[in-house]
């Protein structure tokens, strides 16, 4: 008896969006410790402090700046956090480490054809071993629905149906 693989003559398109995962060291840069008791700006230390840092240790880095403390922090404090960290860091993000990712996903996905998948039967991939963020998969198949004959979700022999051109 031949065993036929039903699932590779389906003509099913698999998008696995793990496969647009940046690696590299990502790191939060928070601005709380920076400030006076974690509520002040004062612009002097805050300009020795910018001074006094290494930022190498940065080097090659994936960058989320942002302040967690409960604190007014002037635009400027964080422009000038950025010029130090732009000769060093891969990428910097203003956010916390999600909004990194999210980001990182939304440069990969901005860099497909999608007309390589016009009148396809696509199923974008819902397992990985990395997090792929929800904006991901909600960005990729508003971008997908324009050009796709049908999109799923989930692994090729069980889908969830998302959407089907009429």
């Amino acid at each position: 008896m031949e065993i036929i693989n039903k699932v590779a003559e389906s003509g099913l398109v698999t998008i696995d969006l793990e496969e647009l995962y940046i690696p590299g060291d990502r790191f939060l840069f928070d601005l709380k410790g920076w400030l006076f008791e974690e509520l002040i700006l004062k612009e002097k230390d805050f300009r020795e402090q910018i001074k006094n840092h290494n930022w190498s240790q940065y080097q090659n880095k994936l960058v989320a700046l942002t302040c967690t403390a409960d604190a007014i922090v002037p635009t400027w404090a964080f422009m000038l956090i950025a010029t130090k960290l732009e000769p060093f860091a891969k990428k910097i993000v203003s956010g916390d480490l999600n909004k990194l990712e999210e980001t990182l996903f939304h440069e990969q996905i901005q860099k497909l054809n999608f007309e390589n998948y016009r009148n396809q039967r696509i199923v974008i991939k819902g397992c990985s071993k990395v997090e792929v963020p929800a904006s991901a998969y909600i960005e990729i198949t508003a971008l997908l629905r324009p050009v796709a004959k049908s999109i799923m979700y989930g692994e090729p022999c069980s889908t969830v149906p998302i959407y089907k051109s009429k």
